[in-house]
């Protein structure tokens, strides 16, 4: 009797694992908000007008609209043309909803994951979207398509068709709780549009979408103008309650923010993300402004600020020494920058999670120091002992920062002579800042403080300007010494770690792993974040990693806002509740 007690137990371990119920979200920890029978997003107006045109401004140029693949520079707004299998909510961590997939299978053990495709889900040439399409999309972006995927789709074993619009993803272990979510992000591409044609090229004929809008048209590096598809397939599911409520999406390509400002004040186009402070405190001083019908405003989000600083290239040998990259946090003086530039509307950095409870705060806690000390010989002691710290210059007294710097630069091999910094074979320290030239008025003036501040130790850097097709090929090869890099992250860190910081993504170009870091401490810990059960396994492993990279001095850390600032022309109606990952302008409609 008790050995078939233990054999009925097995088998229904068993079926847990094997057999899972169709269901219409999933979420990365616990469960999704809302229900199956949910009508609308919270944060949308469900009743909002069809109509009008919206506005918008890019910057640079570009030559493609394939924007999968590495080469050529996408053009602005093409994810309008691309649905994908689920979609997340804006109003929690991370959860997905059916979008393409009607319906998403996956048991306890997330060593699987199965898409029910919508029978209504169709290209915009009216070809309906096949389980076929999908194993074609995930296997020419796993091999073709930018280095993210590959990393992304590492864990996937096997991918198959169970019939037309079902198909089947395998993982090769289950320690990647995020892995059906980043599928269910996956856009869907038609197999029969790509016939004949080379994926790994740029191309200037859009390829064929299943999404609200289409092409309308475009002239090179002037404009491009989407149209809203009359068509579309999805207007009426929960999930696109609300949104995609402009006929009309223009892009008017400017080369410089400053012409763009000024062309918004005009009246050219509609709404302006505004990231310069010192813009968003003196550029909108007019009769406009004054009288309501040009709106300035900040919206709150609860979103992690991610990091933004100047990247240290550790390929370059001036850059590969710790010592140096410690020296180089001495130099920056964020306070006169916030005082004289920002007008004091930025907070300085000092985490790669600031913002949320994923950042690295006080010293390590039982649960980051379980994780940390396997790791012990190979980190930094101040790791276990220190608070995370970011050095602030005293403009009024730089010298003991400076003195500091100097140490560091001397125990790492450099010294001043004749005013300059060398090393022992006599060689100067220079080096390079790559600034794109569509940001470069704004940047100049904050890169410019800090190389005086090089140069009082002996440091020459020298500011360097490139245009965007340039620049990105600078920076996908990385063909560079310093750039300026905003990393931005989510309320649930995963995959995109290994793209971030991981030791395969530094060889690889194209990846995100700009500092060209290579460290088993780093690889163990981003496993940690992506096997995580709980969120606070996800917390905890979270935090160390991020001790990790700070007292790698692999960024020198800028500055953040818990804010997002906004111009746009009183031209909108838009819903009242602004979700924990910002405002989405997705959302409003023409008044």
């Amino acid at each position: 009797m008790k050995v078939k007690f233990i054999a009925f137990l097995i088998f229904i371990l068993y079926s847990v694992s094997v057999f899972a119920e169709p269901t219409h979200a999933i979420a990365m920890h616990g469960y999704p908000k809302y229900p199956a029978n949910f009508t609308h997003f919270d944060y949308v107006n469900p009743d909002a007008p069809k109509g009008g045109i919206l506005r918008e401004a890019s910057f640079g140029s570009f030559d493609t609209f394939n924007p999968f693949v590495i080469k050529g520079n996408s053009a602005p707004g093409n994810g309008l043309i691309f649905e994908t299998l689920m979609t997340s909510s804006s109003d929690e961590p991370f959860s997905e909803y059916g979008l393409i997939a009607e319906k998403v299978e996956m048991p306890q053990d997330r060593s699987w994951v199965a898409f029910q495709i919508n029978p209504k889900a169709k290209f915009s040439d009216g070809t309906p979207v096949t389980a076929d399409d999908v194993v074609f999309t995930f296997e020419t972006l796993r091999d073709k398509g930018v280095p993210q995927y590959r990393y992304y789709y590492s864990g996937v074993d096997k991918v198959e068709a169970t019939d037309k619009l079902r198909v089947l993803f395998t993982f090769k272990d289950k320690n990647n709780r995020e892995l059906p979510l980043i599928l269910g992000q996956m856009p869907v591409l038609s197999r029969k549009d790509w016939q004949g044609k080379d994926f790994e090229a740029t191309t200037l004929q859009m390829p064929l979408g299943s999404g609200a809008y289409r092409l309308k048209e475009f002239e090179l590096n002037r404009y491009i103008v989407y149209e809203r598809d009359p068509n579309y397939w999805g207007a009426d599911l929960p999930v696109n309650r609300g949104m995609n409520n402009f006929n009309e999406i223009r892009y008017d390509i400017y080369r410089d923010t400053a012409v763009a400002v000024e062309a918004l004040k005009a009246g050219a186009y509609d709404v302006r993300v505004e990231n310069e402070a010192k813009k968003w405190a003196t550029a909108y001083d007019i009769p406009a402004v004054e009288e309501g019908e040009l709106i300035k405003k900040e919206f709150t989000h609860g979103l992690p600020s991610g990091m933004q600083g100047f990247v240290m290239n550790t390929r370059r040998p001036i850059f590969a020494d710790i010592k140096v990259r410690e020296a180089m946090q001495y130099v920056l003086d964020f306070n006169w920058l916030n005082d004289k530039l920002f007008h004091g509307s930025y907070i300085r950095t000092k985490s790669f999670f600031d913002n949320s409870d994923l950042a690295a705060t006080g010293l390590p806690k039982e649960d980051e120091l379980a994780l940390l000390k396997p790791f012990k010989e190979q980190l930094d002691e101040r790791v276990f002992t220190q608070e995370i710290y970011v050095p602030e210059l005293d403009s009024k007294n730089p010298r003991p920062q400076l003195l500091k710097a100097l140490d560091l630069l001397k125990q790492a091999g450099w010294e001043v002579k004749d005013g300059v910094l060398k090393n022992a074979q006599g060689q100067p320290f220079e080096f390079e800042i790559l600034l794109d030239s569509s940001g470069a008025s704004a940047w100049e003036r904050i890169a410019l403080p800090f190389v005086r501040n090089l140069k009082k130790i002996g440091i020459t850097a020298r500011i360097r300007v490139m245009d965007a097709l340039q620049y990105k090929h600078k920076l996908d090869s990385f063909d560079f010494d310093m750039f300026v890099m905003v990393w931005g992250q989510s309320l649930s860190p995963g995959n995109e770690q290994l793209y971030f910081w991981g030791s395969e993504a530094a060889n690889q170009n194209g990846s995100y792993n700009f500092a060209g870091i290579q460290s088993p401490v780093v690889d163990g810990l981003i496993e940690k974040i992506i096997g995580a059960n709980t969120r606070e396994d996800l917390l905890a492993a979270t935090r160390a990693l991020d001790r990790v990279l700070m007292w790698g001095f692999y960024v020198i850390p800028q500055w953040h806002t818990n804010k997002t600032r906004i111009v746009y022309w009183d031209k909108f109606g838009m819903p009242d509740v602004t979700p924990l990952h910002g405002p989405s302008v997705m959302t409003w409609w023409v008044k």
